[in-house]
């Protein structure tokens, strides 16, 4: 089955799906299963920290990309506060990524370097706002973030959120990003209007997915009650499994870290400090033996029960769409 739409056709896809970028998840073996799949497979280039791991992974990428029916793409955080974000672009820059989503601040920089040589930029927005500043940048599309998805959450449910976007930029595509892990959810924000799916969460329960049995356990084992926003983790609302020591550490900054998060003399040290200890958390909490866990996931953890290679976890979201609109198709006369 190929499915086209505008985000289809820009990046030659057979499949509207993107295996969206999750920091400490997302790995090499990963992106290969999604390129050889047909879809587009997203890593934060924060995976990828040590000097010259990054410029690796890409030639290894390009490479592996010439003899596949889908593509990568890598996703930087664009604040300020990251201080790799210009090393990064410019090793990404080098290496002629054909695909980037950015998040957390503006893509300017980004979309520039990007088009120089035919790449596509798409941006997480999780309102109007964000969407026209990222329009104005020149970006190529939206990434919808909504309610319950896993990491960095919006405030509105995708069923509200894309219709508002396609209604106010008409011409721009947009992927739904939060809450989908199954056949009938594509079909479902297709018929909203996406022009593709970010599928993250169902990845963590893969077998190419290096974290500890005890996240994917929890993935397996944790219902939509047991996700919750936390700001503890960068400031920013965040979509955690409600674990023990997520309960201990509490989820809402308290007064005298919401003053320095907004001081403008202290906001932008004070945000770097806290993403700092945020990942270092969340780097701590994958390791085998750590009890103080902090794991990212959206709330679609609700609908996952088994553990499956990326491949076959692919191949049975293609089948499910395809049976969603089978049945789909019954109810019309």
């Amino acid at each position: 089955m190929i499915i086209k739409t505008e985000f289809t056709q820009q990046l030659n896809l057979e499949f509207p799906v993107i295996m969206a970028p999750m920091f400490l998840v997302s790995n090499e073996a990963m992106i290969e299963s999604a390129m050889r799949s047909g879809i587009a497979g997203v890593f934060p280039s924060l995976n990828y920290r040590k000097e010259n791991e990054l410029g690796d992974l890409l030639k290894r990428l390009n490479s592996y990309k010439n003899n596949t029916s889908g593509t990568y793409g890598v996703n930087l955080i664009v604040q300020k506060t990251n201080p790799l974000y210009e090393k990064h672009l410019e090793v990404c820059v080098m290496h002629k990524v054909p695909f980037y989503i950015t998040s957390l601040g503006s893509p300017k920089q980004v979309v520039k370097e990007a088009h120089r040589y035919g790449a596509k930029v798409y941006c997480d927005v999780t309102n109007t706002e964000h969407a026209a500043k990222a329009a104005e940048a020149g970006c190529d599309g939206f990434i919808a973030v909504g309610q319950g998805a896993g990491g960095h959450a919006g405030p509105y449910p995708n069923s509200l959120l894309i219709p508002t976007l396609k209604k106010q930029f008409p011409e721009m595509p947009v992927i739904a990003a939060g809450t989908v892990t199954t056949g009938s959810g594509i079909l479902s924000m297709l018929s909203l209007g996406a022009a593709g799916i970010s599928i993250g969460t169902r990845f963590i329960a893969s077998k190419e997915a290096t974290v500890t049995e005890a996240y994917k356990n929890s993935v397996l084992n944790s219902g939509m009650k047991d996700v919750v926003l936390t700001e503890r983790l960068s400031g920013t609302p965040c979509n955690i499994i409600n674990t023990p020591y997520a309960k201990k550490i509490g989820y809402h900054q308290n007064f005298l870290e919401r003053w320095l998060s907004n001081n403008a003399t202290t906001k932008r040290y004070f945000k770097m400090l806290i993403q700092f200890r945020g990942l270092k958390k969340l780097e701590d909490a994958v390791k085998p033996g750590n009890y103080n866990n902090l794991w990212c996931a959206g709330q679609t953890v609700e609908l996952i029960d088994d553990i499956l290679t990326c491949d076959e976890i692919i191949k049975r979201l293609k089948d499910e769409t395809l049976q969603a609109k089978t049945e789909l198709d019954k109810i019309f006369h």
